[in-house]
């Protein structure tokens, strides 16, 4: 017997649209989640109602959360809408939402020319930025590199390291994890 509802046939509609965008065939997703293929299919299609167990299991083999899998489907927040900040002479645009559950956190920065050098930062993971317009002069320890528009950095960022325009200011996509976050935009 088929089952109707609004959370669960979101839910379904979710499972389905993540397993396929993996390329994972009902098999691979019950290798992956230790749930049957034919569970999983009555599911997906409506024919087993949704078992909070499954979920979880379900949610962890496609790498993702069980709220996600249950978030609300409220189009009301789809345009992230920028808001221009100055921190430390630079302009930033969060471009994405607080808390991300990615952990990510992308911004647009636009960073004057230096007017001395900056005080070098230190923090665990990576960092990334992709130049959109001017020239930015990151340092790396004691390597200086200049990064072009279209072009993009990718560096451990145990490395002291800061970045700013060069012979004028530089616009930047950034991703920072959870520790970039915290070093660049919530010094001290």
């Amino acid at each position: 017997m088929k089952q109707d509802g609004g959370i669960e046939e979101v839910v379904r509609t979710r499972l389905r649209s993540l397993r396929l965008a993996r390329g994972w065939t009902l098999d691979d997703l019950a290798k992956r989640s230790l749930i049957g293929a034919s569970t999983i299919s009555r599911i997906e299609t409506g024919h087993r109602r949704l078992a909070l167990d499954n979920l979880a299991d379900l949610a962890r083999a496609l790498e993702v959360t069980v709220d996600e899998l249950l978030g609300d489907d409220n189009d009301a927040d789809v345009v992230i809408r920028p808001v221009r900040s100055e921190q430390h002479d630079r302009v930033v645009w969060p471009l994405t939402r607080l808390h991300d559950p990615s952990g990510r956190v992308v911004m647009k920065m636009r960073i004057p020319a230096s007017k001395g050098p900056p005080e070098p930062q230190v923090h665990p993971g990576r960092d990334w930025f992709y130049v959109l317009a001017g020239t930015a002069r990151l340092v790396l320890g004691d390597r200086e590199h200049l990064v072009e528009a279209g072009q993009a950095a990718e560096f451990n960022t145990m490395t002291p390291h800061w970045i700013a325009g060069y012979g004028g200011p530089v616009e930047v996509v950034v991703i920072f994890d959870r520790h970039g976050e915290e070093a660049h935009l919530h010094p001290g």
